[in-house]
């Protein structure tokens, strides 16, 4: 069977950036997804589409088709005060490297890498922590299966919103999502 819309696909993979191993996903616990619904990059399954299980791949997806250029702009200075909690810096959670789910002016969830922590300011890193690399994928095609009804019910096609297992919840983009995790997290179509 072909991978192809709507199937459930199982897959081995290395991610390398600069000759470096970053990532190993094993046959033991492979990575398993429902293709074409926008959870994965657009370009990693372009590279995979019509493969079949048994078949190998071996690819490098630019940084602009990855995660993007890294970008200045997306270095910002944040009053310390809005780290506080009742008046007191949280230093534990505060720290340089550390990654601190936010929301922007319009409500929509985002992370950043705390950068630098001064008296007056917080220095959040806004890009993705791939941003700027190249990335080589080699693995291989364990399974591709025809999705069951469990397995589209719990498929949001609205990936990076949210915080539910499915990507979140986004329903002006999915008026059928409803997160398996968050049953609060549910659009009309799913009430």
């Amino acid at each position: 069977m072909k991978i192809e819309q709507n199937r459930i696909v199982s897959l081995t993979y290395n991610l390398e950036t600069d000759g470096e191993l970053m990532e190993t996903v094993h046959r033991d616990q492979p990575m398993k997804f429902m293709f074409g619904v926008g959870h994965l990059l657009p370009k990693f399954e372009e590279q995979i589409a019509g493969k079949v299980a048994g078949e190998s791949f071996d690819f490098v997806l630019a940084a602009a088709d990855a995660y993007g250029e890294y970008q200045e702009e997306a270095l910002v200075d944040l009053p310390r005060e809005m780290f506080e909690i009742d008046g007191e810096f949280d230093e534990e959670t505060i720290a340089v490297g550390a990654q601190i789910p936010m929301r922007d002016a319009d409500g929509n969830r985002l992370y950043g890498i705390v950068d630098t922590v001064d008296d007056t300011t917080v220095r959040m890193d806004f890009n993705h922590p791939m941003a700027g690399f190249d990335l080589h994928f080699s693995g291989e095609i364990v399974e591709v299966r025809e999705a069951t009804p469990e397995d589209l019910a719990g498929a949001c096609s609205c990936s990076g919103c949210g915080s539910g297992s499915s990507g979140g919840c986004c329903c002006d983009e999915d008026p059928n999502c409803c997160c398996d995790d968050d049953p609060d997290c549910c659009c009309e179509g799913q009430k």
